[in-house]
């Protein structure tokens, strides 16, 4: 069917099922849609009476399925409205009036509009049951989802979504992504081309027509022959979603420049008495060593820490980058608008007392305002910023100068204030750190969009509760993750999506499932736990790339040597089959009660010359692509000179050009804490007491580049 004929086909059907007041089509509708755009269902017919039921299930060869047909029963189930395999007659007949009279007895009321005849779908053990829909998530937009299918779906929940439209190549993708994919091969593999195309054709149709909200194919049939649709479910929104402002990637990065790397900042409530929080960012700014211009502005000040006081942002002299809000929210929107009239394009907003307390019309305000005068907006209710290689801290928290790699950002002040701990704690070196608070204007993507170019930034990492764009935020993070990575901890994994879902697909999309498949679909690494995000924030940029997927565990500790094992398999690593040379010249270097092949069991009474020579043996090999080093405390080797020499030796190898990320798991005394810090200064990545935190942070780098296409597997 030309493209026009079946736009205006299904426009004029859901226009009709609209006028009628109606949110759910029927079975003959829906096969309306399905033969529009190609999506493959079996034969059937409409019987309005029991005499077109007999004489349309005979043309079909063979026994059939009867479901009712009414706009007011969409689960035909659970009203008695569906027999399967009539044959005959008689069969029919007594089948139709059951039907009709469990419709009734269902739903006294209901609209019925006759019988649906439909040809029975093979069976068998070639015969796979599986779904294919699409749901609006209010995040995503349109997602397509597929999984295994039938009556146990919702029970089985084995499911996999992507963004929609989708093409053949993420059509397929997505056959191999449920955790049963491996039931779609078999003894006889299903026909994997004709189910991908269903899931295809439906990501199209609800691209094409937004204002279907929901679409279940379910069960398809899929076999080696096929892939047929037994039912097609189609529910319409009741609107249309919110349009957002959106900026291209220019505007964004010109604003972002002047927040990031301002040359003036004026503080807006900036205050002489201790305590308040004008005080706290003046003092920050100006002990932070900010090079660039302040101006505090009070109209109750000549003078504030020996700078000059302005009773208005509009009679600070020249260009300002940035206004700093340290004032109640009551008071917010008008000082905006001076700083919309004085052109200033940011506008940091630390005060609360907006949204989150339930004043949304006060936050609306400022938006409009923001929006009328093309005033960037970072808040409200947030602790500020950092952009530590402008010397900047525009915030009433504590100081942090220690320069690095490593970007952060929050949407909470708590979660903020534990990103400062620990990267003062581990001395991690950060480009930036910035809150997000209630992202009244400025997002997740429009830092994405700046720390991806930024060159002090080599990761970016972020905790966030919730997107407010999306299709925004992955658009950002796949032009982001080819040059580094992205690390995010969504919260609220476990809040209920729980909410009225026509489907199956709509109530599979609840919860968390679609944000874990979109973010894996953008090449995001999800983090599990603030620590995790944390700790792979300041280990991936310290790791070097891998270049293939070969890894090798070295261990002291046989015990040791099974968990990080574990932990290899857990983290979708892949230790390396040690080929007969390899394992030849490793038995060299370790006595008979030692194990070579992989893990390399050194054992824990061997001295420093076999931790040495067995950690450049894998080194030099190129055919070894990442080492994980297992120590175990003991007289002969001493933590530190474990650290010493492993340091030593990974030097030596980058100066002739060879890197490879090495990660060390350090069981022992306290000592063991002196000798990690040790090593992750000089580029081992190394963790006291735990097995699974160096695997885990390796396994994220690995993650990394492969959504990166450094190494094959994709995304």
């Amino acid at each position: 069917m030309p493209a026009e004929d079946r736009l205006e086909r299904v426009r004029a059907l859901l226009d009709s099922v609209r006028a009628e007041g109606r949110t759910s089509l029927t079975a003959p509708e829906g096969k309306v849609l399905a033969d529009a755009y190609g999506i493959a269902v079996p034969g059937e017919e409409l019987a309005r009476d029991v005499d077109e039921a007999v004489a349309h299930a005979a043309r079909f060869d063979g026994p059939v399925v009867m479901k009712i047909v009414s706009p007011d029963i969409l689960h035909k189930t659970d009203a008695g409205g569906v027999v399967v395999g009539v044959e005959g007659a008689d069969d029919v007949r007594a089948a139709f009036h059951r039907i009709i009279d469990n419709a009734r007895a269902y739903a006294p009321t209901a609209r019925v509009d006759g019988v649906q005849i439909q040809e029975l779908l093979p069976s068998g053990p070639d015969a796979r049951e599986v779904i294919v829909g699409a749901v609006t998530d209010s995040t995503f937009g349109k997602v397509v989802a597929f999984g295994l299918g039938g009556v146990l779906v919702e029970v089985l929940k084995d499911v996999t979504f992507r963004l929609a439209p989708v093409d053949a190549d993420e059509a397929a993708s997505m056959l191999d992504s449920i955790g049963a994919a491996e039931v779609l091969r078999g003894a006889q593999p299903v026909d994997r081309g004709a189910l991908a195309e269903q899931i295809r054709r439906v990501s199209r149709l609800v691209t094409d027509f937004p204002e279907i909200a929901e679409v279940d194919l379910n069960p398809v049939i899929a076999t080696p022959r096929g892939a047929l649709a037994a039912d097609v479910r189609v529910i319409l929104g009741d609107r249309a979603p919110e349009e957002r402002p959106t900026y291209t990637r220019a505007e964004m990065l010109a604003s972002m420049r002047r927040l990031m790397q301002p040359r003036s900042v004026a503080v807006i409530g900036a205050s002489n008495e201790p305590g308040k929080i004008g005080n706290s960012v003046m003092r920050n700014l100006i002990d932070g060593g900010f090079p660039g211009e302040i101006h505090p502005v009070n109209p109750k000040a000549d003078d504030i820490l020996g700078r000059k006081a302005y009773k208005s942002v509009t009679d600070v002299p020249g260009e300002v980058d940035v206004a700093v809000f340290a004032i109640p929210a009551a008071f917010v929107a008008k000082a905006l608008e001076d700083v919309g009239r004085k052109g200033i394009p940011n506008a940091v907003l630390i005060p609360s007392g907006f949204a989150e307390t339930g004043e949304q019309a006060l936050q609306d305000e400022i938006v409009a305002i923001g929006r009328r005068h093309g005033v960037r907006l970072l808040g409200p209710n947030i602790y500020g910023y950092y952009s530590t290689w402008q010397d900047l801290c525009a915030t009433f928290c504590t100081p942090y100068d220690v320069k690095g790699g490593v970007a952060l950002t929050s949407q909470s002040g708590g979660i903020g204030m534990a990103i400062l701990g620990f990267a003062r704690t581990t001395k991690t070196g950060v480009s930036a750190i910035v809150g997000l608070g209630n992202k009244s204007d400025l997002d997740e993507d429009d830092l994405l969009t700046w720390f991806g170019e930024d060159p002090h930034t080599q990761c970016i990492a972020m905790h966030l509760e919730d997107l407010k764009d999306g299709r925004a935020f992955v658009e950002a993070a796949r032009a982001t993750v080819p040059k580094k990575p992205v690390v995010v901890l969504k919260a609220g994994r476990t809040a209920a999506g729980a909410r009225a879902a026509g489907s199956h697909t709509g109530a599979l999309a609840g919860d968390d499932a679609v944000y874990d498949d979109v973010l894996r679909q953008a090449g995001v690494i999800r983090a599990p736990g603030l620590n995790e995000m944390l700790e792979y924030a300041r280990a991936l940029p310290v790791l070097p790339t891998p270049r293939g997927d070969n890894v090798v565990i070295i261990t002291g500790a046989g015990g040791s040597g099974v968990l990080l094992s574990d932990a290899v398999t857990d983290n979708g690593l892949r230790l390396m089959e040690i080929p007969p040379d390899l394992d030849a010249a490793f038995r060299a270097f370790i006595p008979p009660f030692g194990a070579a092949g992989n893990p390399v069991d050194i054992t824990g009474g061997e001295p420093p010359s076999t931790y040495e020579a067995t950690i450049r043996l894998g080194m030099e090999d190129p055919r070894v692509h990442a080492l994980v080093l297992g120590y175990w405390h003991t007289i002969v080797t001493p933590p530190m000179v474990f650290a010493e020499l492993t340091a030593r030796v990974i030097a030596e190898f980058h100066a002739r050009g060879i890197d490879k990320p090495v990660v060390a798991s350090l069981a022992g005394d306290v000592e063991v804490e002196e000798a990690c810090q040790y090593l992750y200064e000089r580029g081992v990545v190394a963790y006291p007491y735990t097995t699974e935190r160096p695997v885990e942070v390796l396994g994220a780098k690995y993650r990394w580049a492969r959504a990166a296409g450094l190494l094959g597997g994709g995304r």
